[in-house]
């Protein structure tokens, strides 16, 4: 089954930001249950340089969390199925601990995070979620046992340290924040990663044609970060064979170059596509690569209507 493009984005982006600093587990089963958890993070270790734009996220994941994003704000249902989730996760570890006689402490239980465009006064107050002074605008905390909070992307500040959250909001706030994420120092880091992701969303998107009018503006407006990442993977992949050119032959290593570069296209089509990339799917992508150029980009374009079965079945003899 594809994956929902915003899910395979949220997911990558707490993966790749958070995965240095404790254990990342994406789709965890809910011990005893049927449910799925979108993030569970459990960390091992404190960021010891922070940078701005991810000053939050470190802040939110410097204890147990559970993260659920969501890309159209989620109804009561929805919030109750989050917290039922977040119970089952406490009493699991309060229970590890009782085997271990061991006491838990209160801060020490995973607290909830949902992340959604926007929420209105009846869903702040559904989930007794009123603003706190120790957070910014646009996070909303419940007091007590519950530990639940709401973080509204379309409410947050306009400040480098909330720019990724921004992200996941929409119409003009999530336009604002991915212009500044392209306005970021080229050699920033996290700006390489997010223009990665963004453009894996937008493939994502492109696979999985959709008929939302939102998830097709989303496409077109990542249009020129994709184009961007794009030229970027291609100049990397032909700087790499003129490097190897230098011992093999230039023709040869300029020929190199612009393969890895097209390949690298290739693997993520894949990945937006199947969810991940495995050795299977792997060993087709030099037969892929070899195609005519028409009938090549005729398949791309054709992707999302094809199986990973029909796909395989098509190149495996020729592997």
């Amino acid at each position: 089954m594809t994956k929902k493009p915003f899910d395979q984005f949220a997911k990558q982006f707490f993966n790749i930001f958070l995965s240095s600093y404790g254990r990342v587990d994406l789709n965890f089963e809910v011990p005893g249950e049927s449910q799925f958890i979108d993030i569970l993070f459990a960390p091992s270790t404190q960021p010891t340089d922070t940078p701005e734009s991810l000053r939050l996220l470190h802040r939110i994941a410097s204890v147990p969390c559970l993260i659920e994003p969501y890309r159209k704000p989620p109804d009561k249902s929805d919030i109750r199925t989050c917290v039922q989730k977040m119970f089952f996760v406490q009493a699991d570890y309060e229970r590890k601990a009782n085997a271990s006689e061991r006491t838990v402490k209160e801060e020490e239980l995973p607290q909830l995070w949902i992340i959604t465009p926007s929420a209105s006064d009846q869903i702040r107050e559904y989930c007794i979620a009123s603003p706190d002074k120790n957070w910014m605008t646009g996070i909303h905390t419940s007091p007590g046992v519950l530990r639940a909070a709401i973080i509204v992307a379309n409410k947050l500040p306009r400040t480098p340290e909330t720019l990724f959250f921004r992200l996941f909001g929409t119409g003009k706030v999530q336009k604002q924040a991915i212009k500044e994420v392209r306005a970021l120092p080229k050699d920033d880091k996290q700006r390489s990663q997010i223009l990665k992701l963004l453009s894996s969303w937008k493939i994502s998107i492109e696979v999985a044609q959709p008929t939302d009018e939102d998830e097709r503006s989303l496409a077109m407006l990542l249009e020129e970060i994709y184009q961007e990442w794009e030229e970027k993977t291609k100049r990397q992949g032909l700087e790499q064979g003129l490097e190897q050119g230098l011992e093999q032959g230039l023709e040869q290593g300029l020929e190199q170059g612009l393969e890895q570069g097209q390949r690298l296209v290739v693997e993520n089509m894949l990945k937006a596509r199947f969810g991940e990339l495995d050795p299977e799917l792997a060993s087709i992508i030099p037969s892929l690569l070899a195609l005519p150029t028409e009938e090549y980009t005729n398949l791309l374009l054709r992707l999302s209507n094809i199986s990973r079965e029909d796909l395989l079945a098509r190149f495996q003899s020729e592997v």
